[in-house]
């Protein structure tokens, strides 16, 4: 087992490296410009088409708003609250900086992944929009690249289980047991439960509960962070200088905090970014491939938002609280530092607005990645895969939150950097395809009322 254990933190050391970084920012910023920065230039834009797509609109299984909410269920999560405060304690606080760095060139990425996800859609034999990088993969680059896609499905299939299921179960079992008392194996339970509940609905129930679920947590969760940072407006000017100063400039030890070097801030800045919106991994194109929307750019710009949202709003919160209390000089890291921030400026209810923001989170989480399981799965075996698989994930939160799960951590964040790499490749090569889209639907907005894209 030890051996095992050390070739995966080798693996995971090459894959989650600088090559792959460098990789992911990269093909955000060719797919930027390729873009001629419209994922930045029309955000006001995306933003009226995420409200006009409450209503459904064209060919698909659920809303586009829902389709992004779905996505947010899966990438809004731990990332927010433990992965922030692990950047921070690392690289200090410029890396929040380059956190937004890469949010910014990610939008394209996201764009890009939901416009291919959208054109190369399928529909299964249960009559169901199925689509995303195993589908793009297929049937944009054809029959030679199948086993790219391939690949991708099995990277996800068991990722999944670990990074979406049984991680989340057991961050949620530590939060409730650490601020409510409540036993391991009871909140394992009452999670399987839920998810159950949840899926015998299948994508469209996911979608519904998402769509309401994730509105609100999110809202919650930057409602407290404003009313922390309205406690401590003194100090606000004085982290969005640290943030600034010390994405360019090394920080010296202080208190807690070890200090940290530039290229720590960019490295653990770009790393986190990444881990928490998922941009250029490819999960959240398989919830966008099943919307109801008028063609693949308007999708694709209702998918960047989901970038946007989750890193420069939600993580940058997290971020300004943790700077503003002083709490990051605590030597805290992680979920712990956040709470400590938020007992700091609200004492007797910060660590449990914390835990039970967590909660949600990872609930959350736990769906969205269901659903990207679950077309993986279907993907490799067919529409039989389906109940065996909603059975099998139902029942991982009892294990998840009731044992130790570092080798799990390990196997499945390795394998969620595998993903990245049949995607990424998929999106350098079918680039012209969703260059041409995008200028062919900008070029029309407005003109015909049959724009296709």
């Amino acid at each position: 087992m030890r051996t095992l254990t050390s070739a995966i933190e080798w693996l995971s050391g090459v894959v989650w490296g600088v090559p792959m970084l460098l990789l992911l920012v990269g093909v955000g910023v060719y797919l930027t410009i390729g873009l001629r920065f419209r994922t930045l230039r029309d955000l006001p834009f995306a933003i009226a088409l995420v409200w006009r797509g409450r209503i459904p609109e064209g060919k698909g299984d659920i809303a586009p708003f829902n389709a992004l909410m779905t996505a947010l269920a899966a990438t809004i999560g731990t990332g927010n609250i433990a992965g922030v405060a692990t950047a921070i304690f690392i690289g200090g606080p410029g890396a929040v900086f380059w956190m937004w760095m890469t949010a910014l060139v990610g939008m394209a990425t996201k764009f890009a992944e939901a416009v291919l996800a959208v054109r190369y859609r399928e529909i299964d034999d249960r009559g169901k929009y199925v689509g995303g990088p195993m589908y793009y993969i297929k049937n944009g680059l054809g029959p030679r690249w199948t086993w790219l896609g391939t690949a991708f499905a099995i990277f996800a299939g068991f990722a999944g289980f670990g990074i979406g299921n049984t991680v989340q179960a057991n961050s949620v079992a530590d939060a409730m047991e650490a601020s409510f008392g409540i036993p391991f194996w009871l909140t394992g339970c009452i999670l399987a439960t839920l998810v159950a509940l949840v899926l015998v609905g299948g994508i469209k129930r996911i979608a519904t509960v998402a769509g309401t679920l994730v509105p609100i947590m999110a809202v919650a969760y930057v409602g407290a962070g404003i009313v922390v940072l309205v406690l401590n407006a003194g100090a606000v000017p004085e982290a969005f200088g640290l943030i600034f100063k010390h994405a360019f400039s090394p920080i010296a030890a202080t208190g807690g905090f070890a200090g940290a070097a530039v290229w720590a801030a960019i490295r653990f800045g770009v790393a986190r970014g990444v881990f928490s919106n998922e941009a250029g991994l490819g999960s959240a194109p398989i919830a966008h491939a099943a919307a109801q929307c008028k063609g693949p750019v308007s999708q694709g710009l209702v998918a960047m938002l989901g970038t946007f949202i989750d890193t420069i709003i939600v993580c940058t919160f997290t971020a300004l609280v943790i700077l503003s209390t002083g709490a990051w000089t605590s030597g805290e890291t992680g979920a712990e530092l956040t709470s400590l921030a938020f007992s700091t400026a609200l004492p007797g209810v910060g660590a449990e607005i914390t835990s039970i923001a967590l909660a949600v989170f990872a609930f959350t989480t736990l769906l969205g990645w269901s659903y990207y399981c679950e077309r993986s799965w279907e993907y490799l075996l067919g529409v039989k895969a389906i109940i065996p698989f909603r059975v099998l994930w139902s029942l991982a939160p009892i294990l998840g939150a009731s044992v130790k799960l570092s080798f799990v951590w390990l196997l499945a964040d390795t394998l969620n950097a595998l993903m990245a790499i049949p995607n990424l490749i998929a999106l350098a090569l079918l680039s012209p395809v969703v260059f041409a889209a995008a200028k062919e639907f900008f070029a029309t907005r407005g003109k015909s009322e049959n724009n296709p894209y």
